[in-house]
């Protein structure tokens, strides 16, 4: 039996009989039935934190073990340091939206620690993750305190006044750290060559700073800085923005914590960021 070749039709010739209609939907249409307004964010983030600590784990294990795993040449450990830090990285964003979800939901966790101890160690986990170069040539771990002379020849500087040395608070120790390591890796994302952080005590508060020599944001603009997602003009021809949580997040937990975190004008160079904290959190009593 054989086949009998259909004519083909012009593409002119060729009409449908019921059209799909058209709609366009206006933004205030779409805005109550947003994708991402019915994720839970914080089972996504615990979802995401076992796979994340897998890779990490095999990367510690090639770079710790290779009496098991075999030698790496100078590109290969070089690569896996890289991937090591940018797991550490995406750990490190993971914990911050955690911290700043549980402070817009009041849950603060209340124990004493040393204010200076905890700087450190949110300047070192900054360093690594900032400026890595920088981080390998001190040569650090992480574990012990930064030197001050070392850190003095990369143009960083830990100031601490006589009253706040051994400044012990009665704070949310995580949320701390992740306020002070928001700060001082914005500066390090701006700076040209100073980065200047000072400590000190007055009437029961602590007031860190945080002060950069990178581009200045004139006067109007201090507020806007805060929002996210945003990019404000500079005073000189580079600019500052702000990317997802970073000073936004940072401004939450510490307003969450009894504080609060501005921008001090005067400068028509350079930005110097203010944290002021009562030294002991008032939890809201039970209902």
């Amino acid at each position: 039996m054989s086949r009998v070749p259909l004519p083909c039709a012009k593409k002119s010739q060729i009409q449908m009989k019921n059209p799909p209609s058209e709609k366009k939907i206006n933004a205030p249409e779409m805005a109550g039935d947003r994708f991402f307004d019915g994720i839970d964010v914080e089972f996504i983030i615990h979802e995401l934190k076992d796979p994340i600590s897998v890779i990490e784990t095999a990367l510690r294990m090639l770079l710790e073990r290779r009496e098991k795993y075999g030698p790496l040449t100078a590109k290969q450990e070089k690569t896996l340091v890289r991937a090591l830090r940018s797991s550490k990285k995406a750990r490190g964003l993971m914990a911050d939206l955690l911290e700043v979800g549980r402070a817009d939901a009041g849950c603060l966790q209340c124990c004493r620690f040393n204010a200076l101890a905890a700087i450190d160690q949110a300047l070192a986990e900054a360093l690594e993750t900032t400026e890595p170069h920088l981080w390998e040539t001190l040569g650090t771990t992480g574990e012990k305190r930064l030197g001050a002379a070392t850190l003095d020849d990369h143009g960083i500087a830990v100031v601490c006044s006589a009253s706040a040395s051994d400044l012990e608070l009665l704070q949310d120790e995580n949320k701390f750290r992740q306020i002070v390591g928001n700060l001082i890796k914005n500066a390090l994302q701006y700076r040209r060559r100073r980065l200047d952080i000072t400590l000190g005590c007055y009437d029961g508060r602590i007031v860190l700073e945080v002060a950069d020599d990178g581009p200045g944001v004139e006067k109007e603009n201090h507020e806007l800085i805060f929002k996210c997602y945003t990019r404000v003009n500079a005073c000189s021809l580079s600019s500052r923005s702000s990317h997802g949580l970073g000073l936004a997040g940072a401004r939450v937990m510490a307003r969450r914590l009894g504080g609060d975190i501005t921008l001090k004008a005067g400068r028509s160079t350079g930005a110097t960021f203010c944290l002021s904290l009562p030294m002991v959190l008032e939890l809201p009593l039970a209902p």
